[in-house]
């Protein structure tokens, strides 16, 4: 990836500098809900690349650390969940994902209360409790609306080869189950085991795949035909699945900078090399130096919760 031409390309770039380690010089720490403002979350809800990573991270603040926020870092992760709710409705996709996070958010509250109200400040807790209670009536009032028939070609009309193009692309197994019950063109392609044996192979090492396979075999020592819809959910069950976003975080181990990867970030750092042997040219030096593109990590929202004393 070119992050050089990237920090070229964007004239502004959200980036969040933190601090790894304290020192005896340096007593430094990271607030979330600066990150937030700092890396753009709520423009970011907005964005088809970044919506997956910001629900995938809200969901884990809430299930995990709700009870640990400050009460600043609580404000700023309803008001982001209220943004999501709004960019579901209005773009009528990834309802299940606001389900999803709502319906831990309720069970999570349930475990906040102590002596019938939750823990902190009452008249901070009665705006969040309002703002929740703002996203639930939003979220129940979604409707999934048929397109409008104005001649144009639907998925319906796509021969077959397309659609399985389509849903060989499909990296979460929900999304397939979903596609099934849409249309029975697709529910008849899921069953096939070529789609199964390639999510496998995307999700999954070889070794992982090979040792599951192994499992189908007869106590009698012989193979067996491969389910690989099973294998996949053992396999699933098992190791978990890998987490792919179209966008995400990224580490600069150079500047210490979390940013977008879209996006980039401004990097000061260069390293000087010196390529040629030095030239005295009318008394001057010429030497020649290589900028060096900063080595940089991608983040997953597990581990950017880590930067944070949560």
């Amino acid at each position: 990836m070119d992050f050089q031409k990237k920090r070229d390309s964007n004239p502004w770039q959200p980036h969040f500098p933190i601090t790894i380690k304290s020192t005896k010089e340096v007593a430094g720490y990271n607030t979330i809900s600066e990150a937030f403002r700092r890396l753009d979350f709520r423009n970011a809800v907005k964005d088809i690349r970044r919506f997956n990573y910001i629900c995938k991270l809200i969901h884990l603040i809430i299930s995990q650390n709700l009870t640990t926020l400050s009460g600043c870092a609580t404000k700023v992760l309803f008001a982001l969940l209220e943004e999501v709710a709004g960019q579901v409705a209005s773009n009528q996709q990834n309802i299940h994902m606001l389900q999803a996070i709502l319906q831990d958010l309720k069970k999570t509250m349930r475990k906040y209360y102590c002596w019938g109200r939750p823990l902190g400040s009452t008249l901070l807790w009665e705006q969040h409790l309002q703002t929740i209670e703002r996203i639930c009536m939003f979220a129940s009032s979604i409707e999934i609306k048929e397109p409008k028939d104005d001649g144009s070609l639907k998925l319906t009309h796509l021969p077959a080869e397309l659609i399985r193009e389509i849903l060989l692309r499909l990296c979460d197994y929900r999304d397939l189950i979903s596609s099934g019950q849409a249309y029975d063109v697709m529910q008849a392609m899921i069953n096939e085991q070529h789609i199964w044996r390639q999510l496998c192979c995307f999700h999954f090492t070889r070794q992982q795949v090979r040792h599951a396979i192994e499992s189908f075999k007869t106590k009698s020592g012989r193979p067996m035909r491969v389910d690989w819809q099973e294998v996949f959910h053992r396999l699933r069950k098992v190791f978990g699945l890998k987490e792919e976003y179209a966008d995400s975080l990224f580490l600069c181990r150079h500047c210490r900078c979390l940013f977008w990867k879209s996006f980039g970030h401004p990097c000061v750092h260069t390293t000087r090399q010196q390529l040629n042997e030095e030239e005295i040219v009318g008394n001057k030096e010429t030497v020649d130096y290589k900028v060096v593109v900063p080595e940089c990590i991608p983040v997953q929202p597990q581990a950017f919760l880590k930067f944070f004393s949560l």
